[in-house]
């Protein structure tokens, strides 16, 4: 006799994301698994006397969310000054100040979140915009997109950055044209900053943010968030093999309630012998919770202080256009150097001519080892040129974006992204539905805290191109519909890491990863979205989430 279904939910919406059964009324999970999807009352003969029944009341039953790009591990930190929203540097300046007030002995401010748009006159900001706000306090504050750090002066003296420093094990010193002088202004803090070195240079020379009891408190708040967000899947793109412990511990404390899924940092540089203990690292890390193994790349950085590699140069410039972190032909041998190995590739790239140096080598390396499943990912395309955007899917790349970032509270016309690249380019800003209807895999995620986690807040940008408060659209033409937006954030991104076998749509025989919305997406205008919320979360047949 089959024993009895562990937990069953029935009189729902459920959204499969399986074309051979799109739609259905129930679910059924045992042993961790689907075991029937199906209509009706049929469930009945699958429920006994232990089985938790729920009745969703038509509520909306999904498979599991899958982030497939969510920086846990770096997070937002509550002992920072939160600088998201202040739009000038004297909002800046006023809750640094009620910081101090509140923290009157701490040795270092820190903040976090600060956007290009708050520095007058679309310049990038100096270490004299701080200075008055912030006095000897040493001080250091992250962009919002973790890509720059703001340093006042007396942190440049703390951190030994003078007149002669071109670059620190955590970023690239911009100076003054005019006198030499280092301005306050780190660029490429994701790609050296949040390495295994630029992490021990700032641990070395004190700073609080990089102590590995913060890190924790941060990896924990967000893997809570995560779960109470129905995030079932995620995938953490860029660590080093000093952070793996910090997963172990989350795992170890109860703490990863979502399967995870960490990518190593391959920076420029890196060895055979750092390659070999990325391959151990992966061969000992291959539980259905806690797996390692892509590797993160970066050909380019951010289009908003003019560091993405473009086709053209910026506007307003007459030559700038951006540079490659490598020589193209140096990152095609890497890249089919990685592919021969067996490794996947996640590849940042925002510029069109960034995002075109990573396909040009994934089209290298099928030329040199033959065409293979590896399903390299190019990271964020930001600034697609349409003649490339067939050649994701002829080259099996996958497309790892989040909507969020193309709202136009973010990026669009007066924002610093738009105007960067100027309007006569916009059309190439994040074309999503171009990609999806040439053929392309979607992975789409939150990039936390990047932007905010919450999936709704996703799906509700990828269908409408609007700001969180509403207003005109902007690149309306590239907007998805909602059930391939929810194939992005669910199937799309399983398949991205090679987990659609597992996760990723309501299949018998799948991991019972589930959610329960509060609300059917499908009968709501998208607006509503952003108040909905997850009632249920469910990771292997286990409730790990309950609204309320």
């Amino acid at each position: 006799m089959t024993r009895p279904a562990a937990l069953v939910l029935h009189n729902a919406h459920v959204h499969t994301v399986d074309d051979t059964r799109p739609r259905a009324e129930a679910v059924a999970v045992r042993d961790g698994r689907i075991a029937w999807i199906g209509d009706g009352d049929d469930w009945r003969a699958l429920a006994g006397p232990d089985t938790e029944v729920v009745d969703a009341r038509g509520r909306l039953v999904l498979p599991g969310f899958v982030d497939s790009h969510n920086h846990v591990r770096l997070g937002s930190d509550a002992d920072c000054v939160q600088l998201a929203g202040a739009g000038t540097l004297d909002e800046i300046g006023a809750r640094i100040a009620d910081r101090l007030r509140s923290h009157p002995d701490a040795e270092w401010i820190e903040g976090e979140a600060f956007d290009y748009s708050a520095i007058p006159g679309g310049r990038m900001p100096t270490a004299a915009d701080l200075d008055g706000f912030t006095g000897d306090r040493p001080t250091f504050v992250l962009s919002y997109d973790v890509h720059t750090a703001w340093l006042n002066t007396a942190a440049l003296r703390r951190l030994g950055i003078d007149r002669d420093t071109v670059q620190t094990a955590y970023g690239t010193v911009q100076k003054d044209p005019a006198t030499g002088e280092p301005t306050g202004f780190l660029t490429d803090f994701a790609v050296r900053g949040l390495s295994r070195d630029g992490h021990r240079a700032l641990r070395a020379a004190g700073l609080p943010w990089a102590d590995p009891d913060r890190q924790y408190r941060r990896l924990a708040g967000s893997l809570d968030m995560a779960a109470r967000y129905g995030i079932t899947t995620v995938v953490e793109p860029q660590n080093s093999l000093d952070d793996l412990p910090l997963f172990e511990r989350a795992l170890a404390e109860g703490r990863l309630r979502s399967r995870l899924v960490a990518g190593l940092f391959h920076p420029r540089g890196t060895t055979a012998e750092d390659l070999a203990e990325f391959a151990a690292a992966a061969r000992r890390h291959t539980s259905d919770r806690f797996r390692v193994g892509p590797l993160k790349l970066y050909i380019d950085d951010v289009v908003e202080p003019h560091t993405a590699a473009l086709l053209e140069p910026y506007a307003g410039h007459h030559s700038h256009r951006g540079e490659t972190f490598y020589p193209p032909g140096e990152f095609a041998e890497v890249l089919a150097g990685l592919d021969a190995a067996g490794f996947q590739a996640f590849v940042h790239a925002t510029g069109d001519r960034g995002i075109r140096t990573v396909l040009d080598a994934v089209a290298h390396a099928r030329a040199v080892n033959g065409p293979r499943d590896a399903r390299h990912q190019v990271v964020h395309v930001e600034c697609l040129d349409p003649a490339d955007v067939p050649r994701f899917a002829e080259l099996g790349v996958v497309a790892c974006m989040q909507p969020r970032h193309c709202s136009p509270d973010i990026a669009g016309p007066g924002r610093d992204w738009a105007e960067a690249v100027g309007e006569h380019r916009w059309n190439k800003a994040w074309p999503m539905h171009s990609l999806h209807e040439a053929g392309a895999v979607l992975a789409l995620s939150s990039d936390w805290n990047v932007a905010e986690m919450d999936p709704l807040v996703g799906l509700y940008t990828a269908v409408t191109r609007r700001g969180l408060a509403g207003g005109e659209p902007w690149m309306p033409d590239e907007t998805l519909d909602l059930a391939t937006a929810l194939r992005g954030y669910t199937l799309g991104s399983a398949h991205a890491v090679h987990l659609e076998h597992e996760l990723g749509s309501l299949t018998p025989g799948k991991l019972a990863d589930l959610v329960m919305l509060s609300d059917d997406l499908f009968e709501i205008e998208p607006k509503a979205f952003l108040d909905a919320r997850v009632e249920l979360g469910v990771l292997g047949g286990e409730v790990v989430h309950r609204a309320g």
